[in-house]
């Protein structure tokens, strides 16, 4: 029973250490437009900070985190990157130009890098092959809560105080959960004697062993096409609701936490659900119907664009966040359970590398060019159809989850028969 209770509440510690660790994003998704005018930015200029500025620093510092995470004390990682988050988020209050919040953002990316790689590494540990599913998709919850709070409680604050007070307030949660994670988890390693500690290999072996896994070069691919089609125009989603449905921020922030917050929760809990109570130990099953799911997720996501009225858009924004959360903890558990546990930080960090700079480095930013370029075409419906040309990637993305299907299985038999392998490499 000890066991088990210490083993939920590092999960909802690590929930919590998810939240703090994306707040910002929605925050800033909410005051692109006050920054916009604030400081006399354009488009092109806001798709740059929310985009490969902050990707390229969130991607690059996943490396040397995850090594860190795979070999050493993960307790220590999650608190200094989290402190160090909140202090990078206060500091944004005191910016007064566009290279200022460049390298502010540059810092929270860093922070941020501590918290995906080695919160599933450390889950990881403590759930097997089967229960892996549920456990990611309950700790992928994160950013649904984190979508919640941010609008609804980014929204009131944007509105009452301004967008400088707002970040000013916002380090104070990444500040205080740090010092709960330092004095409240453990390191499950710190109990391994020298002895049966088993050493990592060398990044050059890590990344040999990596790409000779024919799933996890399609599962690469898959993460970059989902960040640059989905996660990269997301970042769009509030500017498009105030230019073309002219809706205010707290307004817009109310019902954002609702349809991507709320429901994102039910389509976390759904996916983990299903797969492992109807597919465990059965990935070509699940990445099969990840592949059905993102096809049809792009049908929605066209709707949402196109919709004709405010209200039937939103409607089928919580129809897409349903759609597009189920994926979350199949895929995250297929990362764990496809590699060593002394790989499973810098396999996930990889992801994020390539997903990050390809995908959410670049997405932002050509939706913002995109805009700009179709601006004397459409006039101010210029975004609503940069977004709605971007939905037919899903077809990309779901050809690479099918055939990830096709060796996923395995490919972790071999893992669970050889291990490292590190000599192979």
């Amino acid at each position: 029973m000890l066991k088990l209770s210490y083993k939920n509440y590092l999960l909802a510690v690590m929930v919590l250490v998810g939240v703090v660790s994306v707040l910002d994003r929605f925050v800033f998704a909410l005051v692109l437009e006050p920054i916009k005018a604030d400081l006399n930015l354009t488009d092109s200029q806001l798709g740059l900070m929310t985009g490969i500025a902050f990707a390229a620093f969130y991607a690059v510092a996943g490396i040397p985190i995850a090594r860190w995470a795979d070999t050493r004390n993960r307790i220590h990682l999650v608190t200094f990157t989290t402190g160090l988050l909140g202090v990078m988020l206060s500091l944004c209050s005191t910016v007064t130009s566009f290279f200022q919040l460049l390298l502010l953002r540059a810092g929270i990316a860093v922070g941020e890098a501590g918290c995906m790689p080695v919160g599933q590494s450390i889950l990881a540990e403590y759930n097997d092959r089967a229960e892996r599913p549920k456990a990611m998709a309950i700790f992928a919850m994160f950013y649904p809560i984190a979508m919640i709070v941010g609008y609804l409680g980014g929204g009131w604050l944007v509105e009452a105080f301004g967008w400088r007070t707002t970040f000013l307030i916002l380090g104070v949660p990444a500040l205080l959960t740090a010092l709960l994670v330092k004095f409240t988890l453990k390191e499950p390693r710190a109990e391994q004697t020298k002895e049966q500690a088993t050493p990592a290999p060398s990044l050059l072996s890590a990344l040999k062993i990596l790409w000779r896994t024919p799933t996890f070069r399609h599962l690469m691919m898959a993460f970059c096409v989902t960040y640059f089609f989905l996660m990269g125009t997301n970042q769009w989603l509030a500017a498009f609701y105030m230019r073309n449905h002219s809706m205010g921020t707290a307004e817009l922030g109310a019902w954002l936490a609702l349809c991507w917050g709320v429901f994102g929760i039910v389509g976390n809990y759904l996916g983990g659900y299903l797969a492992t109570r109807y597919a465990a130990n059965r990935e070509r099953l699940q990445l099969r119907c990840l592949a059905l799911i993102f096809i049809l997720g792009g049908v929605v996501s066209a709707v949402v664009y196109l919709a004709p009225s405010q209200s039937v858009s939103l409607i089928f924004v919580a129809f897409s966040a349903v759609i597009f959360t189920t994926c979350n903890g199949p895929s995250f558990s297929l990362v764990q359970s496809l590699v060593d546990e002394r790989l499973r930080s810098l396999a996930l960090a990889i992801l994020l590398l390539f997903s990050n700079l390809v995908g959410l480095g670049f997405g932002p930013l050509a939706i913002g060019v995109a805009s700009d370029l179709l601006q004397p075409i459409y006039g101010d419906e210029s975004l609503r159809y940069a977004l709605t040309f971007s939905t037919p990637g899903v077809i990309w993305i779901a050809y690479h989850y099918w055939m990830a299907g096709s060796t996923a299985e395995q490919d972790i038999e071999n893992t669970l028969s050889n291990g490292l392998n590190v000599q192979e490499a």
